[in-house]
């Protein structure tokens, strides 16, 4: 129809889309295909009824991947629900003038990857890293208002009817949807200290935390002093030691 429109000069591009990734199927707990004439589907107004239109949005962009075929489960929907619950209870906490330091960067760090997984259609690894910021403002001593609005913001294109009462709650007067996307802050995004892992000959023996700026030479130094590896070494000089940058020393005996 697109095209159609294009060759009377209807509409100014010849594709209706930048870019154009297939969904996979949603399939019935025996592996087949829902279908009308089985009867096997799921109507979504009888889930709305009891978990409500936006645990419903969560749990079909949480199952998997977009392009891949999942497996429908009722039972899967509880998780997204506890998250929402969760956000609503954040809202009513006492806020702070300022984040907790261990908040604020996973914040961001969050902006950051729910800001390129929207882009890749990654919306179950979007999800789950909301979940993970979400449990972690739970635990903190301190948050403050602004960047649990920030919060908001990222989660609102996943459930729009909360994040839209909420937002209000919060004393916003404009729709969220009219607010603009947050930014993360480069620096908040950088780790303080990376975990790198020893291994002896290819197979994991051990792991050590160093500071993210560390040289190549301190990290080697420190994978060969590491006690758990020293009984791998039994005295010897390594014939090799191999470093793979913030990941990984393989010391080859």
């Amino acid at each position: 129809w697109h095209k159609f429109l294009y060759d009377l000069k209807l509409v100014p591009t010849s594709e209706p889309y930048h870019k154009r990734t297939s969904h996979g199927l949603i399939l019935a707990d025996d592996g087949s295909k829902f279908s009308k004439s089985k009867g096997n589907g799921v109507d979504p107004m009888d889930i709305i009824k009891v978990y409500g239109a936006d645990t419903l949005r969560l749990y079909e962009m949480f199952m998997g991947p977009f392009d891949q075929a999942v497996s429908w489960d009722t039972n899967g929907l509880v998780g997204p629900r506890r998250f929402i619950e969760r956000v609503w209870k954040l809202s009513t906490r006492t806020f702070s003038k300022e984040s907790d330091s261990n908040v604020k960067k996973l914040l961001h760090k969050t902006i950051k990857k729910v800001s390129e997984d929207i882009k890749e259609m990654r919306f179950n690894t979007a999800i789950s890293s909301m979940m993970i910021l979400s449990t972690e403002m739970e635990k903190a001593t301190h948050v403050s208002k602004a960047d649990f609005k920030t919060f908001l913001q990222i989660l609102s294109p996943f459930a729009p009817h909360m994040t839209e009462e909420l937002w209000s709650v919060l004393g916003e007067k404009k729709s969220i949807n009219l607010s603009t996307w947050p930014k993360w802050d480069e620096k908040l995004i950088k780790d303080d200290e990376i975990k790198i892992m020893i291994q002896v000959n290819g197979k994991v023996r051990s792991e050590i935390m160093v500071p993210a700026d560390e040289t190549e030479e301190n990290i080697t130094t420190e994978a060969l002093k590491n006690g758990a590896i020293q009984k791998y070494l039994e005295g010897k000089s390594p014939k090799k030691v191999i470093y793979v940058k913030n990941r990984l020393v393989n010391i080859v005996v």
